[in-house]
């Protein structure tokens, strides 16, 4: 009887072996189907030219738009400054009295030098062979938009209902500072009433298997050096002239650069942890038809520099070095402190340094960790940003934020030639979102009488 039921079992199996094939075929085609449709939005959102300094925000607008509604989503466009808008999505919680949570990202990228590329900085081109999508925005930060609306896309499909309220806000010139943008939102009634508990922002591809994740980042210090002096004759030697008072400061900002360049070299500290200045600028000199005149020194000179402060930094012995050692008076330096062309706090609203806590003391934090486990990713050690991004905003008035950008095995080309992120890595980052967006959206905190009851 056995034997004979074997064989039947058997007989029925080959029998539906080439249906179960068909279904199996069917549901890759499918699914590879969805992943061409995913890709392909992204290839248009990056083709959107929303470069410096002339962003076509209204494009940029329009898309995001169109595809909020295609989800059902709220929308929202306020311009703080007419011509630069930001866009508010809001995907409602079922319950309004829980903080909400903020998706941010930025609609404008950095110029290109289309020469310099080997694929065109807007043609969101895919190389075949590699499967690496070229454009400006790839990496900073086009991916991480398009992916927390892809993510949404992905659980609404499941039918998941957060129970806390989930923003998404677009905003306009990061690149150039955020000042009519981020900033502007963060401190505007309309921000007030989101009710925002945590922001999750921008953060940085990794070249290894393991996600970064930033807690803080470098504030923005943009420093004008100017020394005065007597013009004299090309030949003549003499002391205090402009362009030697700039080089003697130029030198001292060149050595402090360079020991903090050494504490990183030597792996003791990360290069977010140091106070980094890069000369920028240098002007000097007095024009003639053919360039300059090259018998006259000139009677002004000077140099620009970015300098980027991490939150841990001493802000008042930086500024007494800037004032006594790279600029002092006794060398003709007009400098002063209202001469920063920015200069961002690294402070915020209650005088503590502009951190969230990237530990299990910060539920926001410990959230993050095991949604990107479950999602079989991986974090790295918590940094601090070496740059600056919208997320400092958001800190200055107490919020907790969180970069975090999901692109492993990928090289850092943020505002770099050739920038692309490979297409399996958006992908994945996308699964990575869907699992945080679900933890934060169903994150419920339970009270001591909650406890209490529980116990009972």
């Amino acid at each position: 009887m056995r034997r004979r039921f074997g064989g039947y079992a058997a007989s029925i199996l080959l029998l539906l072996l080439p249906v179960l094939t068909l279904l199996s075929g069917t549901a890759a085609a499918s699914e590879f189907s969805a992943a061409a449709e995913i890709i392909s939005r992204f290839q248009a959102y990056l083709r959107i030219d929303t470069a410096q300094p002339e962003p076509r925000y209204g494009e940029a607008a329009d898309f995001i738009i169109s595809q909020a509604k295609s989800l059902s989503l709220e929308t929202q466009i306020v311009e703080f400054v007419k011509g630069k808008p930001v866009v508010i999505l809001k995907w409602p919680g079922k319950d309004s009295t829980l903080p909400t949570i903020l998706l941010n990202s930025h609609t404008d990228v950095v110029p290109s030098e289309p020469h310099k590329w080997s694929h065109p900085p807007f043609g969101a081109q895919i190389d075949s062979a590699t499967g690496n999508i070229y454009a400006r925005g790839s990496q900073d930060m086009k991916c991480v938009g398009l992916q927390y609306l892809e993510a949404i896309r992905s659980l609404k499909a499941s039918g998941f209902q957060p129970i806390r309220s989930v923003y998404l806000s677009f905003v306009p010139d990061e690149e150039i500072g955020g000042h009519d943008g981020a900033e502007s939102f963060a401190h505007s009634d309309i921000f007030s009433k989101m009710n925002v508990g945590i922001v999750l922002d921008e953060g940085l591809a990794s070249p290894t298997d393991n996600y970064r994740a930033f807690y803080g980042e470098r504030s923005p210090w943009w420093l004008i050096i100017k020394a005065v002096g007597a013009p004299g004759h090309g030949a003549k030697l003499y002391d205090n002239s402009a362009m030697e008072n700039l080089f003697k400061s130029i030198e001292s900002i060149r050595r402090f650069r360079a020991a903090q360049f050494d504490l990183v070299k030597a792996g003791l500290k990360a290069e977010g942890e140091v106070i980094s200045v890069n000369m920028v600028s240098l002007k000097a000199g007095t024009p003639s038809p053919t360039g300059f005149v090259m018998n006259l020194q000139p009677s002004e000179a000077e140099a620009g520099f970015d300098i980027r402060v991490p939150p841990t930094a001493d802000q008042t012995s930086l500024e007494r070095r800037i004032i006594e050692e790279w600029a002092p008076a006794s060398r003709n330096m007009t400098f002063k402190l209202g001469q920063f062309k920015a200069k961002a706090s690294i402070y915020d609203k209650f005088g503590r340094p502009a951190l969230t806590s990237p530990d299990s003391s910060n539920i926001w934090w410990a959230l993050l960790e095991e949604a990107v486990k479950d999602a079989n990713g991986k974090l790295g050690k918590p940094e601090i940003f070496p740059a600056s991004t919208d997320a400092r905003y958001f800190r200055e008035i107490g919020l907790p934020a969180i970069g975090f950008s999901p692109m492993a095995n990928t090289p850092i080309l943020l505002h770099d030639h050739n920038e692309f992120l490979n297409k399996d890595e958006y992908l994945k980052g996308i699964r990575v979102y869907e699992s945080i967006i679900r933890a934060y959206a169903s994150f419920v905190e339970h009270t001591r009488d909650d406890e209490s009851k529980a116990e009972l």
